[in-house]
């Protein structure tokens, strides 16, 4: 008993004590250890540890997942939502746990910090696996507007709301909201056709604890916005840069994702390489609900 108790005490210090950072980790310590990174600004790892994250520990992997600092579960006034502050809170994560080396897995927004790091910190990192991941910011906006104004053509009053956040900054908060927002109201994070597989883990986990603590910080986007100067990237190069290094990139997306067009994800297929690129059917941007099973035998195959 005593290890089990000593080993929940590092956790609960890690949640609470390690400057408001929650984290948790799934699986056996001397499994190839993963850390997942979730979307946002202004997102959590509520969804995909309370549906995934014990599924992929039992395919062999040490998963670790956690919220950011001033999103989610960790909450922090004082956060200010930079690049900077994510590293440090990353290898804080990876101090915690006692891990030099960990295969990265980044959804969404996530990518965009996963490939930051990765950059920065190659030593660290066995392989970074993008996941629904952004990687090219301005095309992924201006697929969203461009289709919209198709949906929308004979509706004046939407194409003269798209018409007004085309005129907003795009490096501003609400030019990536007004986009968003867009996004939603056609569905583009919709799984097309719900499976009884699918359903039945939206319902787990409404019915569960992690639903519960979906906290969402409606401050942290214009945090980040104010304090970060790199934004709306273009990480093509960047991506490059790594493979270049011998770290090995690996790309799944769902077809059925409407924020990226059919170039975007061919330059992905092209950037991670045909064997490292998987494009699943009936899928969206929460691709680790809408088709678990693919996602998991994706990463197992890969990582292992």
């Amino acid at each position: 008993m005593k290890p089990f108790l000593s080993f929940c005490f590092v956790l609960m210090f890690i949640s609470f004590n390690a400057q408001k950072i929650y984290s948790k980790a799934y699986g056996n310590p001397k499994d190839a250890p993963l850390i997942f990174i979730h979307g946002g600004p202004s997102g959590n790892a509520t969804l995909f540890e309370g549906t995934t994250a014990q599924k992929l520990a039992d395919k062999g992997f040490y998963v670790i997942v956690y919220d950011r600092r001033g999103e989610g579960r960790s909450k922090d006034e004082n956060a200010s939502m930079t690049f900077k502050e994510s590293f440090n809170d990353l290898n804080q994560i990876y101090a915690a746990y006692g891990i030099k080396k960990a295969n990265i897995l980044a959804h969404s927004f996530g990518g965009i910090i996963g490939t930051l790091f990765t950059r920065q910190f190659p030593e660290k990192v066995s392989s970074l696996t993008l996941a629904g991941a952004l990687f090219t910011q301005q095309e992924t906006y201006d697929h969203i507007l461009k289709q919209a104004k198709e949906k929308f053509r004979n509706d004046a009053s939407k194409l003269n709301e798209i018409h007004e956040i085309e005129k907003l900054s795009k490096n501003s908060a609400a030019y990536r909201k007004r986009s968003y927002e867009t996004a939603s109201e056609m569905s583009f994070f919709s799984m097309p056709s719900p499976t009884p597989e699918s359903k039945q883990l939206r319902k787990e986990y409404e019915d569960s604890e992690f639903y519960t603590t979906n906290f969402r910080n409606a401050e942290s986007p214009l945090k980040f916005y104010k304090n970060e100067p790199q934004n709306n990237l273009d990480n093509t190069s960047v991506l490059k840069e790594i493979k270049k290094r011998g770290i090995p990139i690996f790309a799944v997306y769902g077809k059925d994702d409407g924020i990226f067009s059919t170039k975007q994800l061919n330059d992905m297929k092209n950037i991670a390489g045909k064997n490292h690129f998987k494009l699943i059917d009936n899928c969206s941007h929460y691709l680790f609900v809408d088709q678990q099973d693919e996602f998991l035998q994706f990463i197992s195959l890969n990582l292992k």
